[in-house]
Order: C-alpha cells, then sequence, then structure tokens
C-alpha cells in the first residue's frame, strides 16, 4: 500500500505527519526550534512513544546521520566492562594516574562516579582492559552503531571510527530498557541504576550525555528515555555548533548546559514531565 501523508496546521507551528500502514508514525515538530534558538545551536531532537509507535521528530533529517557517540558511548561500554568482568561491579574503584584534567576529574573513581561525572580517563583505561578482540566482539554482539574501533582503542568512540545516529541510539536505549541486548540482567540493571538523572513521584528521568567533535562541528548528545505512568519515552537530542564559536568560556558553558536543558523543555512542554 503507498505510504500516506497527512498535513495539518497547529497555532505554533506546521507538522507534517508521514504515516505508512505498517510502520511507525513519524511526525516533524517545527516548533523544537525554539528551544535550540535559546541556545544558539544547530540540532535535532526525536522522542519515540513505543506504545503509539510515534516518533516526533526535530530537523528529520539528522535522524539516520552518524555522529561520533562520545560519552554517550560509556553506556554499551559499562555493559561490555560489566560482562567482561572487567568490571566486578558499580563500586569497582580505578585509581587516578595522577594526570592533571580538571578538579572533577582529578581523583580516585569508583564506575559509578565515572558514569555520573563522564571521567574520560577511567572509561579508557576500562576500555584497555577489555582489549581491542573482546571490545569488537562485543559490539558486533550487541549491534552497537557502525561497531568500528578504528582509531585506538581508548579513543575510538572520541575521534575515532565510532558513528552512531539518533535512530541507533533510540533503538539501542530500547533494546536495553526491554532487555533485548545479549547481556545479563544484572549487568542492565546496573547500567540503567547509574543512568538515572531524576527519580521523583510519578516518574523516572535516565540520560548519559556526551561531548565530542564532527569535522568543523562540536556535537553535543543527551539520549535517554523517561518512565511515567506505567510507559517508557526515548529520546535522543543532538546538538551542533562551529567550533570557533565556543571559544569564548561563555559560549562553552552554554553549549554544555543545552544538552539537558532542551530535553527538559521539550518534555514539559508535551506534558512528560513536571517542574
Amino acid at each position: 500500500m503507498a505510504a500516506r501523508f497527512v498535513y495539518f496546521t497547529l497555532p505554533m507551528s506546521f507538522l507534517s505527519i508521514f504515516a505508512c500502514h505498517k510502520g511507525p508514525i513519524k511526525e516533524v515538530r517545527n516548533e523544537f526550534k525554539q528551544y535550540y534558538d535559546e541556545y544558539r545551536v544547530e540540532g535535532s531532537f526525536v522522542l519515540y512513544d513505543p506504545q503509539k509507535d510515534h516518533y516526533s521528530l526535530y530537523q528529520p533529517d539528522q535522524f539516520t546521520e552518524l555522529f561520533s557517540p562520545a560519552s554517550t558511548f560509556k553506556i554499551c561500554n559499562t555493559l561490555i566492562g560489566l560482562e567482561t568482568g572487567v568490571i566486578p561491579d558499580e563500586h569497582f574503584i580505578i585509581q587516578w594516574d595522577s594526570v592533571v584534567r580538571n578538579p572533577i576529574w582529578d581523583k580516585d573513581h569508583d564506575m559509578e562516579q565515572a558514569f555520573k561525572n563522564s571521567t574520560v580517563w577511567y572509561y579508557q583505561e576500562i576500555a584497555r582492559r577489555i582489549g581491542g578482540a573482546r571490545m569488537k566482539y562485543w559490539l558486533d554482539k550487541l549491534s552497537y552503531a557502525n561497531a568500528d574501533t578504528s582509531g585506538g582503542i581508548d579513543l575510538f568512540w572520541l575521534n575515532g571510527g565510532l558513528r552512531i545516529s539518533p535512530k541507533q541510539q533510540i533503538d539501542f536505549l530500547q533494546r536495553l530498557q526491554e532487555g533485548k541486548l545479549s547481556v545479563s540482567p544484572r549487568s542492565a540493571e546496573i547500567v540503567k541504576k547509574a543512568m538515572i538523572a531524576k527519580d521523583t513521584l510519578g516518574y523516572i528521568l535516565r540520560y548519559k550525555t556526551g561531548w565530542g567533535g564532527h569535522g568543523s562541528q562540536d556535537v553535543g548528545w543527551c539520549v535517554g528515555y523517561l518512565e511515567s505512568n506505567g510507559q517508557v519515552y526515548y529520546f535522543s537530542n543532538c546538538i551542533q555548533i562551529d567550533t570557533e564559536q565556543l571559544d569564548v568560556l561563555a559560549r562553552a558553558i552554554d553549549f554544555d548546559q543545552s544538552r539537558t536543558a532542551i530535553v527538559d523543555s521539550i518534555l514539559f512542554a508535551l506534558h512528560l514531565i513536571k517542574r
């Protein structure tokens, strides 16, 4: 059956809905642009409602575009570390290597702290202990992104060959939440617990941020999912800005904050969370 296209106008924006008889509904939400303009960034947003098989998309051209996962790879890296025994549990401590980076990272970390602080050196050491062969095996087994480990065992997700799209971020999170990854329930639960950003009356919000490069641009991520009233909603926020615009510290701070702030604004606007 041919695809059906429905167009209609709402007060805030023009929405185009692409509906296929046997596929998911994809709704373009151009009004989300205001949240990116607020922080002077470009980017795209995806919200997937599996209960309705419905995608809400801002900048749908980026839905399948590939970017470096940066620190969002810590979700997968943690799972692999747990499954291989390199990380015995969330309390596993690695001593700081005494290289001065920033006050938050410059101390001993356990896995839980390293995940929350997005401590790069900790996860680089985890990757080295996993090793190239085992890492590649698990990336293929978990069908994570393009599974490309070129660029070095401790750099491939930062400035190496690993690439992931917003769609792939959503798909991986859904398989994690639904127990469809080839990992133990224990490993999945440890990672899901580490991802909790807010646990309040009525909902649980889980996510992981990332910040990396993409040609002449800096790319920021916030990917995760919301559990509310027995339903789950998956999201990906991928923001971009020309690297030269981040030379001023204030802009860097804005860029850092915008990764999560845009998610918060959109989920609030959709009445999925409260403030």
